[in-house]
Formats: C-alpha cells, structure tokens, sequence
C-alpha cells in the first residue's frame, strides 16, 4: 500500500510529506463525487419521462412520480442520520452508489408509473446518504487539512453537476443523441463511482466518540444483572445527540442560519425539482430548449461565487442575516418572474439568478455555523438541517402538489414558492436589522462609557 493512502508505517530512507496520509483518500472520494454527479440526462428528466421514451403524462409525473423522492427523504433520513457514524461512513457511501445505479437502471428498464416511483424511492436512499460524502474526509483527514479537502471534495461534485449538464445539453443540441441515451451515458458514470467507492478505506472510527461500555447493575442477594450491549448503545447514542443537539441550537444565531440552511434546501430543492415541469408549460416543445447549458453555467457561477464569498472580508456574525434576509428577497422575486413570465428565455435568466444566488448564501451559513461547532458535530447538524428542510418541503409537496381538493397549475405552484422565499427574507431581514442595531447600540454604549471614565481618571491626576 502507498504511503499516501495510509496513517500506518512509512518506509525510511525517502522523504514522505507529514500531509500524505490524506491525500490518497481524497482523491477517491473527489472521483468518486464527480463520477456520481455527471448525470448527463437530469436537466432533461421530465422530458425523458413525458417523452415517447416513458409515455407519462406531465401529472402522472409531477404528482405521482416526483413527490415519492420527497416524502423517502423524510422518512429516511433518521435512521441514516443515526447508523451513518456507527457504520463509519464508507458502507454508507458504498449504499448510495448502489442505489444511484439501480434507480437509473429502472429508469432505463423499466416502464409505467410503479417502475418510476421505484426509481425515486432508491434516487430518494442516495440522496439521504449524503451526509455520509460530507462527513467521510473528517475522519481520515488531519484537523490542519481540513477546510482544504472539504473545498475539494465540494468542487468535485459542483465540477461534476456541471460537466453532467454541459455534456447532456452538448450531445442533445449538436449531436442529436436520444434521451434514452443520456440515461445510458449517466448509468456508466454512475457505474464508476460505485466501484471507486468500494476502494475507499474504512475509517479506524467514526467522528463521534465511542460508547461507553455495558454497565452492570446490583440486584438484591449480591448478583449482578448484565445490561445488554444493544441496549446500552443505544441508551448512550440517544442521550449524546440529545446532548449535543442542545450544545449546537443554544446560541440563538446559530438558530438563525440552521433556519435558513433547512428552509433554503426545502425551498430550492423543490424549485430545481419541478423547474422543467415549467419550462415544459412554457414551451411545449422542449426538445431543443437549453436546460442542460442553464444548468451548468448556473452551477459554475454559483460555485465561483461560493469560492469567492469565502473571501469577502465581512462581521457576518452581525451583517450574515441582513445580507440573508436581501438576497432571499432577490430569489423570491426571481421566481415570482418565472411564474409571472411567458417567455422561456426570460424564466432561464431567473433560474440563472436564482441557482447563483443560492449556492453563496448556502456557504455563507456553513461557515458561520461551522465556527461555533467542533468537528466531530458537524454531520449531526448538517443531517437535522437536512431532516427539517426534508419535513418542510414534506408539507409543502402535501399542501401545493398532493392536494386533492385544489390542484393547481404549475405558475400558481411557482407563486407559492415565491411566497414562501419572500416570507423567510421578510423573517431574516427583520433579524438581521435587529443584530446590527443590537450591536450598533452596544458599541455606543461602550463609547459613551469610556469617555465618562476619562474625566474621572484625569481629575484623579
């Protein structure tokens, strides 16, 4: 075995980096992301599904199809929140690139509505595991390497989402390859990072600490009772993520960001997820529309623009939930044009705006929320983040798409979502607003105080 995918022993004799030992491990795990987020026919999805390829109508897909990936997310991401650390990350990843793979492979193979809803439901298992991907590196990575093996493995799966879309939309526009084809094109990559993630190492231990061992208790007569070792485990893990769920929510701050990080994903998610549905309303023959170039010139900006929030020298403690509450307005307003716009090509520049916009924002609460957290904590907060905005867009898929008694069109839909952003800037701008006149005040105060402590001190002198 190389040294640099190693912590064990290293050859004497020849100069070994102190930083090797996690260099091997990233690499795999940022093949292994950009592999599994080239999806070539995901821009063109609903297309490939209401195509002569599938035949389901826009309904059966929008109603039927769609929300099953939604409410399994829900459903789902406790447990894995829960056996992730304990099964220490890798089979977790190994899971959600079988499951990619089986999901596109009953997309390719099967047909009719039950066939595609046992798709999603497998796309839903993927999805829930990536708290996994995220969380893998911290525990082979060395603290000091940190920031820069997550900015990699971060920037392997936006490269990837970009390269998918780009590529899908290349092959369709000049190539005049078949959607069933993307699907096959997808599949391969999806292939390939299955098999790279069976290479990953297993971590020697998870990021949280381990249980403590079974405790016996006396019983009268002197005997002793054994607890068992199942129970006492899961009596430990229950009460350390009580534990450390009340350490991570108790600054009402790092409140405020896990509320937008939860109801920014619902929100998005269920943009991105219902989009082409849209686009396909607007512009019924969407064979030569350019979701795919959308996408991925979307997808690269807002990486460019996460890279260079990270840069941006500001008190985001103080100004973070201004400039929150802003720019969610700016989304909102956004998606309040696409639903307000007869034009594909107008409702694509909004769709730019809105996935470049968000990305940044998205940043902007990992890093404030990542400064008051130890490490180890970081994959429990990012899965309740994650559960929370999976039970928002639960009730919301419930209220706007599933509702029976009021089925409403797909604009209307987009006005509720527009709604929804304009409710959350309107929650956080006036948050952020009272931060800064909070902080304002305290200064002042400070000021005022000194400059009475002046005098005095002089007329001691």
């Amino acid at each position: 075995m190389f040294p640099c995918w190693s912590d064990g022993p290293r050859p004497t004799g020849r100069y070994v980096p102190r930083c090797a030992g996690w260099v091997g491990p990233t690499a795999l795990l940022c093949l292994y992301g950009f592999c599994s987020t080239v999806r070539p026919i995901e821009p063109f999805l609903t297309e490939f599904l209401t195509g002569g390829d599938k035949n389901l109508t826009t309904g059966q897909v929008t109603r039927q199809v769609f929300p099953v990936w939604t409410y399994s997310s829900l459903v789902l991401l406790s447990p894995v929140l829960l056996v992730t650390d304990a099964l220490r990350y890798k089979p977790a990843i190994v899971l959600q690139g079988l499951t990619c793979v089986t999901a596109f492979l009953l997309l390719i193979l099967g047909s009719g509505v039950r066939s595609a809803q046992a798709a999603f439901f497998f796309y839903s298992v993927a999805m829930a595991t990536d708290v996994a991907y995220f969380s893998y590196i911290y525990t082979l990575v060395p603290p000091g390497y940190y920031q820069r093996a997550t900015s990699y493995v971060k920037g392997a799966v936006l490269l990837g989402n970009a390269v998918g879309s780009l590529l899908g939309q290349l092959l369709v526009s000049l190539g005049g390859v078949s959607l069933l084809w993307l699907a096959f094109l997808t599949l391969i990559f999806l292939s390939v990072a299955l098999i790279t993630s069976c290479f990953l190492p297993m971590p020697k231990s998870g990021l949280f600490p381990a249980a403590a061992p079974p405790a016996q208790q006396g019983a009268p007569g002197g005997d002793t009772q054994t607890v068992p070792t199942w129970v006492q485990s899961v009596k430990t893990t229950m009460r350390r993520l009580a534990s450390d769920c009340q350490d991570c929510y108790s600054s009402v701050g790092v409140v405020f960001f896990c509320v937008w990080a939860a109801t920014g994903r619902c929100g998005f998610y269920q943009v991105v997820g219902y989009v082409q549905v849209l686009w396909a309303h607007i512009q019924p023959q969407n064979a030569s529309a350019y979701n795919g170039a959308v996408d991925a010139i979307s997808t690269l900006t807002g990486a460019a623009g996460t890279v260079a929030v990270g840069h941006v020298s500001l008190e985001w403690s103080t100004w973070g939930e201004l400039v929150l509450g802003g720019s969610t307005f700016l989304l909102a307003m956004a998606l309040f044009l696409m639903d307000w716009t007869g034009s594909v090509g107008v409702s694509y520049a909004c769709f730019f705006l809105f996935k470049t916009l968000y990305m940044p924002l998205t940043a902007i609460c990992s890093f404030q929320i990542a400064r008051t957290l130890p490490r180890r904590r970081y994959a429990l907060v990012f899965g309740v983040n994650s559960l929370v905005g999976s039970v928002l867009q639960s009730v919301l898929t419930a209220i706007v798409i599933n509702n029976t008694s009021v089925e409403l069109s797909i604009t209307s839909q987009f006005f509720i979502y527009s709604s929804f952003f304009a409710a959350v800037s309107l929650l956080f701008t006036v948050r952020g607003v009272y931060s800064v006149l909070r902080v304002k005040r305290r200064v002042g105060d400070h000021g005022v105080e000194r400059t009475t402590r002046l005098p005095e001190q002089a007329s001691h002198l």
